[in-house]
């Protein structure tokens, strides 16, 4: 019986590739097929995962009852966010991943435009990160078309979680779902319940809207906003703060990935009352249009200056020499290593812990296994008291 659910569910993905395939290859245009090719290939992989995913879920169950886990709630988005939680998976540790929807450019841009859905790109990278599931199927989710007028550079991730929010009627429930697909430890979380949209004023007074359009402009960023300010946080997101051991924001984008979670009102405030340990998680390198220049500790003050001051406890940043050839490649596009100015750190009123972060490899990236280990090392039993 298990052999023929598994043909079968090997013949609807192949199915459902076959119709994205064909259809644009022939130039049939229409969101339709999209939908139903994608359509066919989610239901192909619920029907390959559905058994597995039932084990995994009693032995995790088992492992619960066993021991209380600390509880890690990760805030940002991106491409840094993913890298602590591939980190973190590998640990003993409950995750929440709480993530942007702020994104308007490339793929995400065009569902959200086009049907009207938060932008799925930040947390299709986090479901990745976490998912317990084979390597083909992650990678068949990282897929990114490179042809046909209506499906090139979509990635196929993002397309299966549109699918998914026609299917079950909405974005938080496809992303509950998806988890469950690919078997995710831990949890992924949108911000707020809808997509929001990003504003920046710069020094010089201008203004640009659209979290896309913010780093082009190449200038001195004063403040970013909401628009609208009064979007609705996710309450489970509010929930799992007030529940976390640790609280990690970073790493990622300063103005376009972090500041939009911190902004969604009750976000920041839940934070605050959190009994949880704040960490912050520098940036290895300055993002250009964003950070030009900028050394850790202006970080920091970035934040604060939108949410308040006294808003961490502890700040990681990585306090190693980036190597001269990994620099020569980062230099072209304006992207320089953050100065870890510690003595400006502490004069902030926070822990910081200055080490090396470093994964050795041709970008200027944490190391995830070294960041997990320290953000866990830094969990006391003994909650603090705000």
């Amino acid at each position: 019986m298990k052999e023929h659910v598994r043909k079968f569910a090997w013949l609807l993905l192949a199915l459902g590739v076959g119709i994205l395939l064909g259809n644009y290859t022939e130039q049939s245009h229409g969101l339709k097929w999209l939908i139903i090719g994608v359509f066919c290939v989610v239901f192909g992989v619920l029907a390959l995962t559905g058994m597995q995913l039932r084990d995994r879920t009693r032995e995790k169950l088992v492992q619960r009852q066993m021991a209380r886990r600390p509880h890690v709630v990760v805030i940002g988005g991106g491409t840094g966010q993913p890298v602590l939680l591939r980190g973190l998976k590998a640990k003993d540790a409950e995750i929440t991943a709480i993530v942007t929807v702020a994104d308007d450019g490339g793929s995400s841009g065009r569902l959200r435009s086009d049907l009207y859905m938060p932008p799925p790109g930040d947390i299709r990278n986090c479901l990745i990160a976490l998912a317990d599931t084979e390597p083909l199927l992650a990678e068949l989710l990282q897929y990114r078309f490179d042809s046909g007028a209506e499906l090139s550079g979509h990635s196929f991730g993002n397309l299966f979680l549109a699918a998914m929010t026609n299917i079950t009627g909405d974005f938080e429930t496809a992303v509950k779902e998806t988890s469950r697909v690919l078997a995710v430890r831990g949890r992924v979380l949108p911000a707020a319940r809808r997509a929001i949209t990003l504003a920046a004023t710069f020094e010089d007074g201008s203004r640009v809207v659209g979290e896309s359009q913010i780093p082009l402009a190449r200038k001195r960023i004063k403040k970013v906003e909401l628009m609208p300010s009064n979007v609705d946080p996710l309450p489970e997101a509010i929930v799992a703060i007030a529940e976390a051991d640790a609280i990690v924001i970073g790493p990622g984008s300063l103005y376009t990935s972090i500041l939009p979670n911190l902004l969604v009102p009750g976000i920041a405030d839940a934070i605050r009352k959190s009994q949880a340990k704040v960490m912050y998680v520098c940036n290895v390198m300055t993002q250009p249009g964003e950070t030009d220049n900028f050394t850790a500790s202006q970080h920091v003050q970035a934040i604060y200056d939108h949410v308040g001051s006294s808003f961490f406890d502890i700040i990681i940043v990585n306090s190693a020499p980036v190597p001269q050839s990994v620099i020569d490649q980062y230099e072209s596009k304006g992207s320089y290593p953050v100065h870890a100015d510690v003595e400006k750190l502490h004069a902030l009123g926070v822990t910081v812990i200055a080490r090396n972060f470093l994964h050795y490899a041709m970008y200027a990236r944490h190391d995830a296994d070294m960041i997990a280990m320290q953000v866990l090392s830094l969990i006391g039993r003994e909650h603090k008291i705000k």
